[in-house]
């Protein structure tokens, strides 16, 4: 295993002598403004990516989502659908507008964030069913009165991190034999609800993450009784061939790594084509940290360069390390 990343560990050795709260330590309402408060540290997006509000119509009514589009007036090349992290009980537009906009203006697509609701105020499967209704109104081209960029036709890509991530992959299962999907794009995504792999054991203690962070989200998400439904675990589920490809990225240092990858070799077995990222260094949450990590910049490069080949259909599987 190689060190952490220098500005990581003072970071994390920060966050030890100052007392920073763990998530699972406070409120939903605490943890909010926990990641709230990260915005200014970790910096904007590109200036020249133009926001649109839209409005999300779902099966229980509606939902907010911003539309990020490529600078330049450049014909978007596909749509990406992005599905935030924190658990499924954190995370705002705003909090992850940076993010959104980096990915645009290096892709070329119109990104959409989708305001998703969160638990524990709208519990499984709330956050699932409005990602999934995004994606049919996506590609069946329903918003294209709001912005032309979400006209239908275009190739559509569905991408998320940590619990985005598996909101993405669950949806695009449940949803694929009816919408197109060029890519599901996952960055430390949660796929196992047991928590009992190796890099749970290893990062259990973790600042970025703990182990008692992970259980926190998960009660606040659903009963324990289900965690081991396929829609929360999608590890479990006992068929995963019918999947389009995925593009999946993992952190070192992270308790999520271990399930990201045997996530990763569960598609492969199905025959689905799998690009796997390791990155190296890093902890969970990196991904937003672009504008101050070298190592996130890259994976967000890489990010980009992936939907931008889905988008033009030439993704091939490989694996590499960050």
């Amino acid at each position: 295993m190689s060190d952490l990343h220098p500005l990581l560990a003072e970071l994390r050795e920060t966050y030890r002598r100052t007392g920073r709260p763990q998530m699972s330590s406070g409120t939903p309402a605490d943890g909010r403004a926990l990641v709230a408060s990260s915005r200014t540290f970790l910096g904007p997006g590109p200036a020249d990516v133009a926001a649109v509000g839209v409005r999300i119509p779902t099966r229980d009514g509606a939902i907010a989502g911003r539309l990020l589009l490529p600078p330049g007036d450049r014909e978007p090349a596909g749509v990406v659908v992005y599905l935030h992290g924190g658990g499924w009980v954190l995370g705002t537009l705003d909090d992850f507008d940076a993010l959104g906009r980096h990915l645009a203006a290096r892709s070329g697509c119109a990104v959409l964030l989708a305001d998703y609701r969160l638990a524990p105020e709208h519990p499984f499967p709330a956050g699932l069913h409005d990602t999934e209704d995004t994606l049919r109104q996506v590609a069946s081209g329903a918003l294209a009165a709001q912005h032309p960029a979400l006209a239908a036709g275009r190739p559509l890509v569905v991408a998320g991190d940590s619990a985005g991530g598996n909101l993405a992959t669950v949806a695009a299962a449940a949803v694929c034999r009816e919408v197109p999907l060029a890519l599901q794009l996952l960055v430390y995504p949660v796929t196992d609800a047991r928590m009992a792999t190796r890099s749970y054991e290893v990062h259990a203690h973790d600042s970025f993450l703990t182990r008692a962070d992970m259980v926190w989200f998960y009660r606040h998400y659903a009963p324990d009784g289900r965690w081991n439904d396929p829609r929360i675990s999608p590890l479990q589920a006992a068929a995963l061939g019918h999947l389009p490809p995925a593009w999946i990225a993992v952190a070192e240092h992270d308790v999520l790594h271990d399930e990201g990858i045997a996530y990763a070799e569960r598609l492969a077995e199905a025959g689905v084509p799998v690009t796997v990222r390791r990155c190296e260094g890093v902890t969970h949450g990196c991904v937003r940290m672009m504008n101050i990590l070298e190592p996130a910049d890259r994976l967000v490069d890489a990010a980009a360069a992936a939907i931008r080949a889905a988008c033009a259909r030439k993704t091939s599987p490989s694996q590499e390390t960050a």
